[in-house]
């Protein structure tokens, strides 16, 4: 096993008490790393994260540490505001200005982590139809895709200076406590849920609990880098995904949104993120032997709906 297979020593995350964050500490602890949490608010995130976890409000603080990964979540949620200027500035300085000073921090303490793992979206590739993506394809044409181009771009300059660099193009991540599904549910508990436009638009998703083991896995697998689709394998349609979130949970799915009214509640967004289809697939993630304990949408929801 080389250096770069990191199955112990101190982890620095940022967006540690996010919808995903939270939960990759809890299983980071579980297998025996120590964590560093950087965070706006140290107080919260003490009690959202417990004792066990190390919370600093600074990355000076953190100057005389040698840190054998770097886990990077930080970024303001896409769907947090509807997008103008203003916005759209929040998002870049939340995630490629965010990158850049964290890469400035470690040229100035002159010691570098082993891996960086980096997030990005699959919003990288824009809107591509129905047909087949994987990590070869290019960037996309436009807000979120630049976006993410340019988080990546920062990852990279990791790169210059020995680090392993894992892209992580996350999709629709699945869990009923947070992020997409959470803000779809009420809707779709009360009988009020739908396509949205024509449906027909491919939705990439991801279960919570594989994108958490993806992260191990390209901890303590050197051999990959670069970029990586975290979406399960199997693709489905905004119209599929509906219609199965609702048989789940024994409702009727009969009210769709059409587009010009989800234009006219979001502008921008709409497009960008509502109705933009990426068809992905997890080639690389496939082809380094990971496996995916969820492939199908089916198992997904049956797990997160039958606790």
């Amino acid at each position: 096993m080389t250096s770069d297979s990191v199955k112990s020593g101190s982890i620095l995350i940022t967006g540690g008490t996010g919808f995903v964050g939270r939960h990759l500490c809890d299983y980071l602890l579980g297998q025996g790393y120590q964590l560093w949490v950087l965070s706006r608010n140290p107080i919260a995130a003490r009690k959202l994260l417990g004792e066990r976890v190390n919370i600093v409000g600074s990355l000076d603080e953190l100057a005389s540490i040698d840190f054998t990964a770097l886990i990077n979540l930080a970024g303001e949620s896409l769907a947090s505001a509807r997008w103008s200027n203003k916005s759209k500035q929040k998002f870049r300085t939340s995630r490629v200005d965010f990158t850049n000073n964290l890469f400035d921090f470690f040229v100035r303490i002159g010691r570098f982590p082993k891996i960086l793992l980096s997030a990005s979206a699959v919003g990288f590739y824009g809107n591509c139809g129905d047909r087949l993506v994987d990590e070869l394809e290019h960037a996309g044409n436009d807000f979120a895709a630049h976006l993410c181009s340019d988080w990546e771009a920062a990852a990279r300059r990791f790169e210059t200076f020995g680090v392993r660099v894992c892209r992580i193009r996350i999709g629709i991540v699945l869990e009923c406590d947070g992020g997409a599904l959470k803000q779809m549910l009420p809707a779709f508990r009360l009988g009020l849920g739908g396509r949205m436009g024509a449906g027909e638009h491919y939705m990439p998703w991801i279960h919570r609990h594989d994108l958490l083991r993806l992260m191990i896995f390209l901890l303590q697998h050197e051999c990959v880098s670069g970029a990586i689709n975290a979406v399960a394998p199997e693709s489905v349609t905004n119209r599929q995904f509906t219609a199965l979130l609702a048989q789940c949970l024994h409702r009727p799915a009969l009210l769709p949104m059409p587009e010009f009214v989800l234009r006219l509640l979001f502008g921008e967004m709409a497009d960008a993120l509502l109705l933009s289809s990426q068809r992905v697939v997890p080639t690389a993630a496939l082809s380094a032997g990971f496996k995916f304990e969820y492939p199908h949408i089916q198992q997904a929801f049956t797990a997160i709906f039958n606790k």
